[in-house]
C-alpha cells in the first residue's frame, strides 16, 4: 500500500475559480504531494533497490531497506500536520509486517507482500462500515470538508435523503471491493514475477487503481448529484417537507 490519497466523493466545485495568485499559490502546493509520491514512494525505493543490489546486498536486505523512503515520507507528513494519518498508520504498519517477515525468515516474497496487508485492511474497512451509523467514504468526505464548518453541516443535512445515503453507501462498496482485488493482485503478482518485477508493480499499481477510483468518483458523484438535485427541485414543487434525519 502507499500513502493513499482518497478522493472525496460529492466534493466538486460549483464554477470556475479566476485564474488569480491565490489559485496559482495554491497549484503551485498542489505539486508538493505528487514530488513528495515521486521522491518517497516511487523513485526512493527503486532506486535504492536497484542500487543496493547492484552493490552485491542480498534481495531481502535491499527490499528492507528501500521500505526506509516510504516510512520516512508517512514520518514527515506526521510531522508536518501534527497528526497521525491513518493511512500512515496503515503504511507503517506494513512496512513493519513485511521487515518483520523478511528477517524472520529470509523471503523476499513475504517482505513485498507488505503492502497487500494494510491495502487489504483499508478494503475490509470499507465494506465493514456499510454497517455502522455512516459508511468510510462519506466521514472522509465530511472530515475533508469540515463538519463545523457552514458548508460541511449543509453536506451532513443532506443524509436525511435515500438517495445520498445509497451514493456513499455504493462508494464505499466501490473502493472497498477495489482495494481488497488490488490486495488478491499483489499477491498474485508477487508469487508468480520475479522480484524486481514485483517490486515495480508494488509501487505503480496503487496509484493506478486509485486514479481509476477517482475518475470513477468524479462521474459517478456528478451525476448522483444531478439525480439529487432533480428530485429535491420535484419535491419542493410539490411542497413536501424534508424527510427527518435518520439515526
Amino acid at each position: 500500500m502507499h500513502s493513499m490519497s482518497v478522493a472525496q466523493p460529492g466534493v466538486e466545485p460549483t464554477e470556475d475559480a479566476p485564474a488569480d495568485p491565490a489559485v496559482t499559490s495554491a497549484d503551485r502546493g498542489r505539486l508538493v504531494p505528487l514530488a513528495k509520491i515521486a521522491v518517497f514512494d516511487l523513485a526512493g525505493p527503486l532506486v535504492t533497490y536497484s542500487v543496493l543490489r547492484s552493490a552485491g546486498m542480498s534481495t531481502v536486505g535491499a527490499l528492507i531497506l528501500s521500505g526506509v523512503f516510504p516510512a520516512f515520507g508517512v514520518l514527515l507528513g506526521v510531522a508536518r500536520d501534527r497528526r497521525v494519518d491513518f493511512f500512515g498508520v496503515l503504511v507503517l504498519a506494513g512496512i513493519a509486517v513485511g521487515t518483520a517477515l523478511g528477517l524472520a525468515s529470509g523471503s523476499a516474497r513475504l517482505v513485498l507482500l507488505e503492502g497487500s496487508v494494510p491495502t487489504a485492511v483499508f478494503g475490509a474497512v470499507c465494506i465493514g462500515s456499510l454497517w455502522t451509523a455512516r459508511p468510510l467514504m462519506y466521514r472522509f468526505a465530511i472530515e475533508f470538508i469540515g463538519a463545523d464548518t457552514p458548508k460541511g453541516r449543509d453536506f451532513a443535512d443532506n443524509w436525511r435523503y435515500p438517495g445520498f445515503r445509497h451514493a456513499f453507501r455504493v462508494t464505499t462498496v466501490v473502493w472497498g471491493v477495489a482495494y481488497l482485488a488490488e490486495a488478491i493482485a499483489r499477491v498474485i503478482i508477487v508469487e508468480s514475477t520475479s522480484t524486481g518485477t514485483a517490486l515495480v508493480m508494488s509501487k505503480v499499481m496503487p496509484y493506478a487503481v486509485a486514479g481509476v477510483l477517482a475518475a470513477w468518483n468524479v462521474a459517478y458523484g456528478r451525476r448522483a448529484r444531478r439525480r439529487g438535485e432533480r428530485l429535491g427541485a420535484a419535491a419542493h414543487a410539490r411542497g413536501e417537507v424534508p424527510p427527518p434525519m435518520p439515526s
